[in-house]
């Protein structure tokens, strides 16, 4: 027998139609269709051509952020399988899909969930959109992409958390800047606030290698009022 599920999620779109974008994000302005609204158009479909659904999450990552307001806000993002079944002969065919979900509380997982199916249907019944001109209120529970937040870095990293380090050769040519000039190595980390020159980030190099072209070629003769080369002190003297 040939496997029913084919010919079922194809009866399925024929069925379902164009699903409105009637919710609107209030944060960030952007109509979208809702959890629910998939649901409400693809539950008598399913039921008709008899399809269900099983979901596995076959990975999760969770993480703990911060908003804009300094409020905390739990990250959760699932990749998520789903297998549609014909319950005619048992026949099935899986898509897997990534969902990303925030939340104040305890439904970050739900809203990743939410999403991963949602676009698991989009994309397997192909489901179109009507675009609305009139913006409709929005009086059903909370969808995932109803809500927008804007994040802070997480604690101890910064936007430039994968920029590399100096390279041996980079930290060879701060070296050369140091003795050239006369400025101790211990005064270019402690103004970066680094222990060691090869913790340097590149931008932290570019930067430091722009204050060495603006300082002159140390004195032949010791000048008693310049910073001794390996001695930290806090008023340096290529700090502007």
């Amino acid at each position: 027998m040939a496997e029913m599920i084919y010919a079922a999620i194809n009866a399925a779109m024929a069925d379902i139609g164009a699903i409105q974008k009637d919710k609107k994000n209030k944060s960030q302005g952007f109509m979208y269709r809702g959890v629910d609204d998939v649901m409400n158009a693809l539950n008598p479909a399913f039921i008709e051509h008899k399809i269900f659904v099983a979901t596995e999450v076959l990975d999760q990552r969770r993480e703990e952020r911060k908003t804009s307001n300094n409020g905390n806000l739990i990250y959760s993002i699932c990749k998520v399988q789903f297998t549609f079944y014909s319950a005619e002969d048992g026949s099935s065919i899986k898509v897997i899909t990534i969902g990303e979900g925030m939340d104040s509380g305890d439904k970050a997982t739900n809203k990743a969930m939410s999403v991963a199916f949602k676009y698991a249907c989009f994309q397997l019944f192909c489901i179109p959109t009507e675009e609305m001109s009139d913006e409709q209120s929005d009086a059903r529970p909370v969808d995932p992409d109803k809500e927008s937040h804007t994040t802070k870095p997480p604690a101890g990293k910064s936007q430039k958390q994968d920029e590399r380090k100096v390279t041996e050769k980079e930290v060879n040519a701060i070296y050369n800047e140091c003795g050239r000039t006369g400025t101790g190595w211990k005064n270019v980390c402690l103004t970066y606030g680094v222990q060691a020159l090869s913790d340097l980030t590149v931008s932290q190099y570019t930067d430091a290698m722009k204050r060495f072209k603006k300082l002159p070629d140390k004195k032949k003769e010791p000048d008693p009022e310049t910073v001794p080369p390996d001695q930290p002190s806090g008023e340096l003297p290529w700090t502007q």
